[in-house]
């Protein structure tokens, strides 16, 4: 007997469950299925008699309306090539970097680093806290929780492309040493104001990939940006799994209904050839390219990359190689489980793009339609920030996060050294802990070296250049000031901007190990971001401080961090 006859004969429950609704659904197809094992679960009192012919058909109608609403979030109907247990341990991977060393301005006076725009480690935290669990160590990059954030900075003057300032207070965690903040702050661009962009959906439709927060998740966050799209703003969408192809070509962004269309017909299922995707997604783009506009593939996925290249050196050199086309990579990561943070964040910097880590509908909104100019257009690129101490004002330094963005001196001058880009409106956060001269550091004094230093542009503490490119330019420019050693101001009269700041600082610290911030706690690390909240007219600093307060909670129930596969 075939699976159909076999349910059409089977009794119905009263309380029929959606998953059995789907199995009917699906037996309207014109080929058999195996036989399906029923279900051992109680069930009520059983109807015996055969459905009539209209009761079935319209039971059917109904399950199969039912399962076109719910098959974003129900199991795989069929097997993928997953291996069995795939789904159920956690196979998630993120880069190891040890913290940023504490230097002696004596012996080391020059601090080098490329700028880092990406957010993605902000989301994928915030995922782990809202799951009941603290994120692994390795998850946590400081400087993308701190620039997560929109900051008042200056905005920029004359022919400059960002706007630059400073400002120094007392260390909230160390009241020997001061914190400097170093902030840079792009203006922003409208939509309307963007030129004409050339978009590459890439979009993983592996077996990974089907689950709640995976493909279901993709297919929403990109009809967020279908509707910020132009008539002169083209899209096209590739996908891949056992193999890559193009499912729709380039189409004008005044076709929505045929864009959305095809991305809501998309489904998952196979292996992931994610090197053929991108292969294939690169060429799309170069069919299309827009002089002088922008051109950009979005890789949505969740990195598990299983066929072909699939090593991490590989990819990245993959991407590197690519970006000289003029084709620019951002990646949105989606997924739990086997998601590999690694490859989404080192792929963006490798191609030139930025990444974020989309585990809401929220999320994707503000990546993808609040900061869309930042995500697509860039004001300046190959972006280096390099600090030069006075030792005779500054006895030890050392650099809060930027560990996978450090360079070196050489590496400043050198215009073929890829660096960080800055989007349009995008706000750039570094904060250095300094040990003023004289007071007490880090470092034990060394016997055979002179502690003193002779006095040289009194006044200033340190020297800042910053090197980047415009848009389309293979030569860099600089930009160079003093910063000036004026008195630094107790933390409690410090701008909300650098409070807040701060305490995100803090809060990633305790995340990993708080090595340097000693007693201060996570409840202090709350209270100054209270105290520093402000208007928070999107509402994102209530959300981490309410972010802390899980976290503390997880801690003090003696609860221990995630760890996963590396």
């Amino acid at each position: 007997m075939s699976a159909c006859s076999s349910l059409l004969v089977r009794p119905f429950a009263v309380g029929f469950s959606a998953s059995a609704l789907l199995l009917l659904a699906a037996c309207s197809a014109s080929s058999p299925e195996p036989e399906v094992q029923a279900s051992t679960a109680p069930a009520a009192p059983l109807v015996r008699e055969r459905l009539a012919a209209p009761a079935v058909a319209e039971m059917q109608a109904e399950a199969s309306q039912k399962r076109m609403a719910t098959l974003a979030y129900a199991p795989a109907p069929i097997a993928d090539a997953l291996p069995p247990g795939y789904r159920e341990e956690s196979r998630e991977q993120y880069q190891a970097y040890a913290d940023n060393p504490v230097f002696a301005v004596a012996e080391t006076p020059v601090s080098t680093f490329s700028i880092d725009v990406d957010t993605g480690s902000y989301a994928n935290v915030r995922r782990f806290l809202n799951g009941g669990q603290l994120p692994p160590k390795d998850a946590v990059r400081l400087e993308e929780l701190v620039n997560y954030f929109p900051y008042a900075y200056p905005l920029p003057q004359g022919a400059a492309p960002f706007g630059v300032s400073t400002e120094l207070a007392v260390t909230p965690w160390n009241p020997q040493t001061r914190l400097l903040r170093i902030a840079i702050k792009a203006s922003d661009r409208s939509v309307d104001e963007l030129p004409p962009a050339n978009l590459v959906f890439l979009v993983d439709v592996s077996g990974s990939m089907h689950r709640r927060e995976g493909l279901p998740m993709v297919q929403g966050t990109l009809k967020l940006l279908v509707e910020q799209l132009r008539p002169q703003d083209r899209v096209s969408l590739v996908t891949y799994a056992g193999d890559s192809q193009v499912v729709l070509d380039s189409t004008p962004g005044s076709d929505k209904a045929k864009i959305r269309a095809a991305i809501d017909q998309l489904s998952a299922g196979g292996s992931t050839a994610g090197e053929s995707g991108i292969q294939l997604a690169y060429q799309q783009a170069g069919k299309h390219l827009i002089d002088g506009g922008i051109n950009r593939i979005l890789l949505a996925t969740d990195g598990d990359f299983n066929v072909g290249i699939s090593d991490f050196d590989s990819l990245k050199q993959l991407a590197a190689d690519k970006r000289k086309s003029g084709v620019s990579l951002t990646t949105l990561g989606f997924g739990v489980d086997n998601y590999n943070e690694r490859l989404m964040e080192q792929l963006a910097d490798a191609g030139n793009g930025n990444y974020a880590y989309i585990d809401n509908l929220r999320e994707a909104r503000k990546v993808l339609v609040d900061q869309l100019g930042s995500t697509l257009a860039t004001v300046a690129s190959d972006v280096k920030l390099q600090l030069e101490f006075n030792p005779s004002e500054v006895s030890e330094y050392r650099l809060l996060g930027y560990e996978n963005r450090a360079l070196k001196r050489e590496d400043f001058s050198n215009d073929k050294v890829d660096a960080g880009d800055i989007g349009a409106g995008h706000t750039v956060t570094a904060l250095y802990e300094i040990v003023p001269a004289g007071a007490k550091g880090w470092l034990e004094p060394l016997r055979y070296q002179t502690s003193a230093q002779p006095a040289s542009k009194s006044g200033e503490l340190a020297w800042l250049r910053i090197r980047y490119k415009t848009p389309g330019e293979a030569s860099s420019r600089m930009l160079e000031r003093p910063i000036a050693r004026a008195e630094a101001t107790p933390v409690a009269a410090a701008s909300e901007d650098l409070r807040f700041a701060a305490a995100v600082a803090a809060f990633a610290q305790q995340l990993k190990d708080g090595r340097y911030t000693g007693d201060f706690d996570l409840a202090q690390s709350i209270a100054l971001a209270r105290s520093a909240k402000g208007e928070d007219r999107f509402g994102l600093r209530g959300e981490f401080i309410q972010l802390a307060e899980i976290a503390q909670s997880l801690h003090t129930s003696g609860s221990t961090p995630v760890r996963v596969q590396q």
